[in-house]
């Protein structure tokens, strides 16, 4: 017998009893799998986006499954409908959930904030982050490459003209993707049906900011003394607004008409306090 076929052979024979002893171990040392992690996994939306803490969907599907601990209502993109099924399968109560969309804070686009130099390099918010802080004057603003809008799961964002994420309110599911991999911290998860929102994320001192960008907050705190139930507050140069505060108790936000640079705007899509409630009210129910 020449050399080529005995050694075809014992190779044979080798791989034989390798996959028998493998065989052997695999129904040893087998682990049998809830199949009720596979029955909750097919429910959940499948955007693998992270926002329940878990790193997936199937991960989480067996956190809630075998952790009595692990509430059925952190999957943020199937907001209720999916967290009631979660839980009627798993047999635990599911809280109810505010639902929420992303929101930019920014309104700083290419026509209204100074550039300090020309980038040329990777097309991604955190590597042009690095250099020098990116190349737009506000330290704080978003810098226009798109990296949230790569990243969304959902495909609920676009760029503006302008070089701003545009969200698309039908599609996003506030999962806060975009949140987590902007540098700058421009996206900020907000309720739906919020009346009004701060287009701005700067840090700056009045003169300065208005200087780096025409549509800044200044912190001149005129939007926070003239709302009457405090839901506006300025801090470290910029102004917030206290969403639930706002639909609980305001008919008008004079936040808006007041302030001097039109950083406080009404939020996309709304036209009213009374149709906000309206919004929550239908969104909370779906």
């Amino acid at each position: 017998m020449n050399i080529p076929i005995m050694v075809l052979i014992v190779m044979t024979l080798v791989g034989l009893v390798f996959g028998l002893v493998l065989a052997y171990a695999n129904k040893q040392f087998a682990v049998e799998v809830n199949p009720l992690i596979h029955i909750v996994e097919d429910i959940l939306p499948k955007g693998q986006c992270g926002a329940c803490g878990y790193a997936g969907c199937q991960a989480y599907a067996e956190a809630v499954v075998i952790n009595p601990d692990v509430p059925p209502n952190l999957c943020i993109p199937g907001k209720k409908p999916i967290a009631d099924q979660v839980a009627t399968l798993t047999g635990k109560a599911a809280p109810e959930m505010e639902p929420r969309i992303a929101h930019v804070r920014c309104s700083g686009g290419h026509s209204k904030a100074v550039k300090v130099y020309n980038y040329k390099g990777v097309e991604d918010c955190l590597a042009a982050s690095l250099l020098q802080g990116g190349p737009k004057g506000c330290q704080n603003g978003c810098l226009g490459f798109g990296t949230c809008v790569k990243n969304c799961p959902f495909e609920a964002m676009t760029m503006s003209e302008e070089g701003l994420p545009i969200i698309d309110a039908k599609k996003c599911t506030g999962c806060g993707k975009c949140e987590t991999v902007c540098p700058k911290h421009v996206m900020q998860m907000v309720p739906i049906g919020a009346p009004v929102t701060v287009n701005c994320n700067s840090k700056d001192k009045g003169a300065v900011a208005k200087k780096l960008c025409s549509v800044s907050c200044i912190g001149c705190g005129i939007c926070a003394k003239n709302c009457p139930h405090g839901a506006v507050k300025v801090d470290n140069n910029l102004a917030s607004v206290d969403s639930h505060i706002c639909l609980e108790k305001c008919t008008e936000p004079t936040c808006v008409a007041k302030c001097p640079t039109g950083a406080i705007v009404p939020a996309i899509g709304v036209a009213s306090i009374s149709e906000s409630k309206k919004e929550i009210a239908a969104n909370a129910s779906k």
